[in-house]
């Protein structure tokens, strides 16, 4: 039989305030909530909003290079750009070389709409009521355990 402090450790690890998923689970959904009036006024969801990010970085890639970027796989990303196109914000072409090849460019209007999206990191920058720098080693904190468990 297990000695009671022992018990008492492995129920501390099972408790849901103790777990770093759940941690990020819920914050992920707080940060969509903030996100979501916000992206309301520009006519995107959350998803929709990465990719509009990825694409003003880097304009012209590829479906596969999008999704590489979002760590999202063709068929999440395939609906999710047929509405951005809908929309009239990019352009799908497939390439001539390899009709499988399918490249994505932003439209007029999808240019435009990243000078409307540029007071949204400053709203979320107040909300968090963090400074630059915390958030900045936030994030890299974040980003280095996700290449730890993608690895």
């Amino acid at each position: 039989m297990p000695n009671k402090t022992a018990t008492q450790a492995a129920d501390a690890m099972l408790l849901l305030d103790n777990q770093l998923c759940f941690a990020l689970y819920s914050t992920s959904l707080a940060m969509t909530k903030l996100y979501k009036p916000l992206l309301d006024a520009l006519g995107l969801t959350y998803p929709q909003y990465l990719a509009m990010l990825v694409l003003w970085e880097q304009d012209g890639l590829t479906v596969s290079e999008l999704g590489q970027r979002l760590y999202l796989d063709s068929g999440t990303l395939t609906p999710l750009l047929k509405r951005l196109e809908v929309s009239g914000l990019i352009s799908r072409i497939r390439a001539v070389e390899d009709e499988r090849r399918v490249h994505i460019s932003l439209t007029a209007a999808g240019r435009k709409l990243k000078a409307q999206a540029a007071n949204i990191p400053g709203c979320i920058l107040s909300a968090s009521q963090c400074s630059i720098p915390e958030l900045i080693a936030l994030t890299q904190q974040v980003q280095a355990l996700r290449q730890r468990l993608v690895a």
